[in-house]
């Protein structure tokens, strides 16, 4: 067995809002070393989570006991240039993945705004981009290899096994341990992205035709400020501009370097919060630029924060987001992360937030370091007065009750858990409270 760790080691998350001492960390490099793992795990009564860069603010991958990376299960298993697909190694990083795709000519539709994850990760979590007419990144899935609780090798897709499908492409991996993963693609392509500045106020009168007129597009808007940004991205066919200095100079001094120290001032002294937000919303960098799409979904984030996102219905983004902006000026939260707000397609996938509807995600922040309790809460009230549902990768509240009122096949995907880990052996206490598992008597 691969990787085996023989003492206790600390764990945290990326914000660090998460931090676990698991017993081992073992790094399988094969199916073969999954499947013995999970056995392992099932026969000695031990629980398993897999990890992959701990980027999710809440502890969906926390493991007091085993913790299992796919680190050295990355890379392509098999391309098909004709058809357009190919299938990955569960663990390979998004990063590294764009560019190997890129290499045999070919590209995904669609990312987030990270790259750091793992494509197993983000497609568990219902990770998503932005654009209109394309879903979360598990809707780019057609084929799913995993070892399940018991330790059995099943391979899925909508023709072989329909349900098991739809329940393992967004699962929070309660099912069984991603693999390899199978993805449609499309040739390789290129964009200009533009970062633009406008006023709050215009944009909401005009978000629908902003959504509708561009590939991708997303509104940063700061608290307290009335400008924000706009962030619109469109498939091109110019060539490639060159990298320069003054784009280092944007991505990282003024987007990463100048907002760090700002956000430092303002955990220092939170009355800084208002005029700092309002400095940074005039103050971040206005571009334009081309690149192939793998390398401009993604962005810089080297300043550490607490994240909450709820995928609401898309109409509703206007109404919430004026009713957050009231909130905010009644409590005079002390916060300048700007909110992050984007559009995305529906899908069936059952535990998609996405799921039966078109939506719009908004995100809110909090500098690390600083509190977000009161905010964040205040926030999901509002959403969840407008049938919010939360990301997974993302802090929320909600515990099995009302996510079961929220997801119209949440009672299915419970059937499909106790089925493929009967034994609980991918379950974690905070997986047990999500899903209203009750103790194991003795």
């Amino acid at each position: 067995m691969n990787g085996h760790a023989a003492m206790r080691v600390a764990w945290s998350n990326w914000s660090g809002s998460v931090q676990a001492t698991p017993s081992m960390v073992l790094y399988p490099e094969s199916i073969e070393d999954v499947v013995e793992i999970v056995r392992m795990c099932r026969r000695e009564g031990r629980k398993l989570r897999v990890v992959g860069t701990g980027h999710s603010f809440t502890p969906v991958a926390a493991s007091g006991d085993v913790l299992v990376s796919l680190d050295r299960m990355q890379g392509l298993v098999q391309v098909d240039a004709e058809a357009e697909t190919a299938t990955v190694w569960a663990g390979t990083k998004l990063k590294l993945l764009g560019e190997l795709l890129f290499q045999q000519g070919l590209a995904q539709e669609n990312l987030g705004d990270i790259d750091v994850q793992s494509i197993a990760g983000a497609i568990s979590t219902g990770t998503h981009g932005t654009g209109r007419e394309f879903g979360n990144i598990a809707t780019q899935v057609i084929g799913l290899t995993f070892v399940t609780g018991c330790g059995d090798v099943v391979e899925c897709s909508m023709d072989s096994h329909p349900e098991t499908f739809r329940g393992m492409q967004v699962s929070l991996g309660a099912l069984g341990v991603l693999v390899q993963v199978k993805l449609r693609l499309r040739a390789a392509f290129k964009m200009r992205y533009e970062s633009k500045r406008t006023k709050l106020t215009e944009s909401l009168t005009q978000l629908t035709t902003l959504a509708d007129s561009h590939r991708h597009f997303e509104m940063y808007w700061f608290p307290y400020a009335e400008s924000c940004q706009l962030k619109i991205m469109n498939e091109t066919t110019e060539p490639v501009t060159p990298r320069r200095v003054c784009d280092y100079i944007s991505d990282v001094v003024l987007e990463n370097g100048v907002f760090g120290l700002l956000s430092g001032m303002c955990r220092q002294v939170p009355k800084l919060c208002r005029p700092i937000s309002r400095f940074s919303a005039a103050q971040f960098p206005l571009f334009s630029k081309v690149s192939y799409s793998h390398r401009l979904f993604a962005t810089k984030r080297l300043v550490r924060f607490n994240e909450m996102e709820y995928n609401l219905p898309a109409e509703a983004m206007p109404a919430v987001i004026a009713e957050m902006r009231a909130v905010m000026e009644e409590e005079q939260f002390a916060v300048h992360f700007p909110i992050e707000c984007r559009y995305a397609k529906g899908d069936d996938i059952w535990l998609s937030p996405a799921y039966g509807r078109d939506s719009a995600y908004i995100a809110v922040h909090m500098y690390k370091g600083m509190p977000y309790g009161a905010y964040f809460a205040a926030m999901e009230k509002i959403f969840l007065r407008y049938g919010g549902r939360p990301h997974w990768g993302k802090m929320h509240s909600l515990r099995a009750s009302q996510l079961q009122e929220l997801y119209p096949m949440w009672n299915s995907f419970v059937i499909l858990r106790e089925q493929y880990d009967p034994d609980r052996v991918l379950l974690n206490p905070y997986l047990e409270k999500l899903f209203g598992v009750p103790e194991l008597s003795l």
